[in-house]
């Protein structure tokens, strides 16, 4: 694959790319108050060709936010709402008998469901049982369905944002690590500040409607995405993501230390893909041409905070994956 040349089209490529999330943040700042880190991230997650797993506890806005991105984006949308009772025929779709009316004939045909959309928001995807959650599996890795025998290409671009709440476990289905590797980040929403929050109840208990603009079309969307592919990385940078996703495996450590006494399992190879993939997106938005290992730092909390199991040593001592990520930071 051919990195970015440094010619009059791929620098206007790379401004417009900088104007067209600066517009897209601009616009979801009207209704949105606040989590400018979550922003940037589930930008930099769809232009990296990504899923995002969002977390936190209600009212923070997980929904809306997602609703908000795909208004601002002019592409087709749809929202699954997990329940117990959801079939995976539910999300794939399903096969009806159709009878023709003048020969008489029957045949079957597919109707299909929600997931052919280019952004799905999965809203409290823990609460549906695994059978029904691995309905994503094969859509999120190969964006592709397979029904009945028949394979249905899903289309670009495709975009995956699950809303979970960390509170409540009783009657809830946690997902699996195999699908949990599918995502590339895990968010974690905060409460907002004082002064957000003051603005937030301003805007909601009054009747400000805002009026979104669609941004960017998803033949754009592909075409900054590939740019993104094409960012040049030093050997140095991609070394230094495989190292720190490999400290996070207690049988590949060649000496002791706390980390592995902290650590059950670690990350695999995703993980460094996905670091490198972010710190690529990072620079090209931050009008660099190639990324540093700054860059890879920003991403690894969200990285691998999903990726990361610790052991009854960790949690005997308090120590959550967090506080195992910052110790890798500081190692």
């Amino acid at each position: 694959m051919n990195n970015i040349d440094k010619s009059t089209q791929d620098v206007e490529l790379v401004e417009k790319l900088n104007s067209t999330v600066k517009e897209i943040k601009s616009e979801i700042a009207k209704v949105i108050v606040g989590q400018h880190q979550t922003i940037d991230d589930l930008l930099i997650s769809l232009l990296s060709r990504g899923h995002c797993l969002l977390v936190g506890v209600p009212g923070l806005a997980k929904t809306l936010l997602i609703k908000t991105l795909a208004e601002v984006l002019d592409l087709s949308f749809n929202r699954i709402q997990f329940t117990p009772d959801l079939m995976p025929s539910d999300i794939t779709g399903t096969e009806i008998i159709e009878e023709d009316q003048v020969t008489k004939q029957r045949s079957f045909r597919f109707i299909k469901g929600p997931i052919f959309a280019n952004i799905i928001l999965a809203d409290e995807i823990n609460r549906t049982p695994p059978k029904t959650q691995a309905a994503l599996l094969e859509s999120m890795q190969e964006h592709r369905v397979t029904a009945a025998g028949n394979v249905y290409t899903l289309q670009e671009p495709f975009f995956v944002l699950a809303t979970q709440n960390p509170i409540e476990q009783e009657g809830t289905y946690p997902l699996p690590e195999a699908q949990l590797d599918r995502f590339m980040f895990n968010l974690w929403l905060d409460y907002p500040q004082f002064d957000e929050e003051v603005e937030i109840i301003k805007t909601t208990t009054s009747n400000y409607s805002p009026e979104l603009h669609k941004v960017i079309d998803g033949d754009s969307l592909i075409k900054f995405q590939d740019l993104v592919r094409r960012v040049p990385v030093a050997d140095n940078v991609i070394e230094f993501a495989v190292k720190m996703v490999g400290k996070t495996r207690p049988v590949n450590q060649n000496e002791q230390n706390k980390i592995s006494e902290w650590i059950q399992w670690g990350a695999g190879p995703r993980a460094a893909q996905y670091l490198i993939l972010a710190a690529k997106t990072r620079s090209i938005i931050s009008g660099r041409f190639t990324p540093n290992i700054d860059d890879v730092k920003q991403s690894m909390i969200p990285v691998l905070r999903h990726r990361i199991i610790p052991n009854f040593n960790a949690e005997a001592e308090g120590i959550g994956t967090l506080d195992i990520i910052n110790e890798l930071l500081r190692s």
